[in-house]
């Protein structure tokens, strides 16, 4: 059984930070993934990983979800991660990579830049928040931000903003696992990484729940800005060079 442990280690890490940085996991899996994974294997290790990851986050911060914002966010989110990940197998990996390292660039200034930016809580907004992070989940793997980015407006409880954020992720991880095993992206030599990544997403999330209560979100959630920062600066570069 060949398996990459150094790669579980990271994957355990992209976890932890993604739990306590408010991002979500994916926003480091997916770019982590691709130093072992073609784009399309890592597209479907992702969405089998999330499902775990969330079920944990459901569980441990089950102190009630926000049902309006399960419909307005997690809804349209559902409907277009469907359309990102069918467009994602007409695309070519190296394009998706390219486009995955923009996305974490230009997602990383824009938080830095405009420490205080604030959407406007209503309707429409959580409904675009919802469809552009479905879309981008579906199509490059990760869409937590523009997701939490969203919810930050509506000021939820930390415990109902993860739990709310990660049945919405759950929604959208149900549906592109559908989609992605259409496309034939979860493929059955990768299969022998899934228990690890389930019990990977169960201590992660516990481990980053713990974190949560001894480091102010606000301190991480600028580390885990400058290393997707990193992160996407990277995985441009390595397009180039390679």
């Amino acid at each position: 059984m060949n398996i990459s442990y150094p790669f579980l280690l990271l994957a355990l890490l992209a976890e932890i930070i993604g739990t306590v940085g408010g991002f979500g996991s994916s926003v480091f899996f997916v770019p982590i993934g691709n130093f072992y994974f073609d784009f399309h294997s890592v597209l479907g290790l992702t969405a089998v990983f999330h499902l775990s990851s969330n079920l944990s986050k459901i569980a441990l911060f089950r102190k009630g979800l926000d049902k309006k914002l399960l419909l307005y966010i997690g809804l349209p989110s559902a409907l277009f991660v469907i359309l990102g990940g069918i467009l994602s197998k007409y695309l070519q990996s190296y394009w998706l990579e390219i486009l995955l390292g923009i996305f974490l660039v230009a997602m990383s200034l824009v938080f830095l830049i405009k420490k205080d930016l604030i959407i406007p809580p209503n309707k429409k907004n959580a409904t675009l928040g919802g469809v552009f992070s479905g879309f981008s989940a579906g199509l490059l793997g990760t869409g937590g931000a523009i997701r939490g980015l969203t919810m930050a407006a509506f000021n939820l409880e930390k415990s109902v903003f993860i739990a709310t954020s990660a049945a919405i992720d759950m929604m959208i991880d149900l549906t592109r696992t559908v989609v992605y095993y259409q496309n034939g992206f979860i493929h059955q030599h990768d299969m022998v990484y899934v228990p690890f990544l389930f019990v990977i997403g169960l201590v992660g999330s516990y481990l980053g729940k713990q974190l949560l209560d001894y480091i102010p979100q606000v301190k991480f959630r600028m580390i885990s800005l400058v290393l997707i920062l990193l992160i996407g600066l990277i995985s441009i570069g390595k397009q180039f060079l390679t």
